[in-house]
């Protein structure tokens, strides 16, 4: 039986990635780095930190800078990152994906949120929508991130649960891989094509209802 949801942030219950996508894009510039919205579909579910390897990895500059500089660079992006996010709002929930926490909360369903962004629990405030949850799983206190199941397993340990009692919803081909990889049902939100390892694909956050996904996770 389910009685728990664990939700990744981006693409799923909000979607802050042209954020993470513009304050990238400037501190590319800054180092001489081109990049475009394809290269940066790689950087989706990822940490930071592998973000920034990734970006100078593609610009050939992965041996110009120190681990301290590197951190720096990466404070860097997040400090303007963090100032674009404050225009969020409530209204910035993705569709369909209110009423889902709602109904969730309503049947007393646990939920966790389980993001590699560590700007999380200020994205939800911003959202109004930290009370519905039980829980954020800290992506510092990680020894991996996605694709490896660790932050979904802390999630079900967060709510007291077992990994089948959860059911784990991404939108990013590596959070799905971390789901199945902690035994969770899964959830995707995207393309088949991206999402065709997950156990349930919806193509849009606002066919995400509660009944279906319990339902499909009970088969």
């Amino acid at each position: 039986m389910i009685k728990g949801l664990i939700f990744d942030l981006d693409g799923v219950i909000t979607d802050t990635a042209e954020y993470h996508y513009l304050a990238w894009k400037s501190l590319a510039k800054k180092m001489g780095i081109e990049m475009d919205r394809e290269f940066n579909e790689q950087l989706k579910g990822i940490s930071r930190m592998e973000s920034l390897d990734l970006i100078l990895k593609h610009g050939n500059k992965e041996n110009d800078y120190s681990e301290e500089e590197k951190h720096e660079l990466a404070t860097q992006k997040n400090e303007e990152y963090k100032e674009s996010i404050k225009q969020i709002t409530p209204n910035d929930l993705l569709p369909g994906i209110e009423q889902l926490l709602k109904d969730a909360k309503d049947r007393g369903l646990g939920m966790v949120l389980a993001s590699a962004s560590k700007n999380g629990p200020e994205i939800m405030k911003r959202l109004e929508i930290e009370e519905l949850f039980d829980g954020v799983v800290d992506p510092a206190s990680l020894s991996a991130g996605k694709p490896d199941p660790e932050i979904f397993v802390k999630g079900a340990e967060m709510l007291g649960l077992d990994v089948s009692e959860c059911v784990g919803l991404e939108d990013a081909e590596a959070g799905v891989e971390a789901i199945n990889g902690a035994g969770m049902f899964s959830v995707g939100v995207g393309s088949k094509d991206s999402m065709h390892k997950a156990d349930f694909i919806v193509e849009d956050t606002k066919d995400l209802t509660l009944d279906v996904i319990l339902e499909r996770a009970s088969k």
